[in-house]
């Protein structure tokens, strides 16, 4: 599929078929989003792949969005701040989260780019998920991501305008300086 067909593509998507994704297309999202950019080139992302019905209901229920049991396949994405923060300090967290984000857009574009359905969870009970996935207390649950068909074909929900969400040069300054300025500027230099 072409990159801005992607892009404009992907949605989030709450309602799944029973047929089950694959999980070679599950790996192959776990290559683009290994591929993202990291701070100091380190990676310290991980991907838990989760098939088995009892412990995707389980999520379901500890992240009090039962629409998540209808996939077939969930990805837990994680992370490991502790060599960042030894590495930048407290900028360490920042980029952990820049970084993890970074890998989770990668995994939903490739996702959409391979036919599939994705939706990016943020809201679950962190602790009572480390345990059952038996991940340990210094890692970081970033995102849990169900997998599937789309169940119902629905058009993407209308995002904000690209004005609204864009200013010049600084805050709140939505006007591009004029042409006739920057004309002016480049006759100006080195004067």
């Amino acid at each position: 599929m072409e990159f801005d067909k992607v892009v404009e593509s992907r949605k989030s998507v709450r309602s799944f078929k029973s047929k089950k994704a694959s999980w070679k297309d599950v790996i192959e999202a776990i290559d683009a989003a290994r591929k993202s950019p990291f701070a100091g080139n380190q990676n310290h992302i991980k991907f838990i792949i989760i098939e088995e019905q009892n412990v995707i209901d389980r999520i379901a229920e500890l992240a009090s969005q039962l629409w998540i049991n209808e996939s077939s396949i969930l990805v837990v994405v994680c992370s490991d701040d502790t060599h960042l923060e030894n590495m930048y300090g407290d900028k360490g967290k920042t980029y952990s989260r820049q970084q993890a984000g970074a890998a989770i857009e990668n995994f939903l574009l490739k996702i959409t780019d391979m036919g599939l359905s994705a939706c990016w969870v943020g809201g679950f009970h962190d602790e009572l998920v480390k345990q059952l996935l038996k991940i340990p207390e210094h890692i970081n649950i970033e995102a849990i991501i169900p997998v599937g068909y789309e169940k119902k074909k629905e058009e993407r929900k209308k995002k904000k305008s690209l004005e609204s969400v864009m200013f010049w040069e600084y805050w709140d300054n939505r006007k591009r300086p004029s042409l006739f300025q920057e004309n002016r500027d480049l006759f100006t230099e080195g004067v």
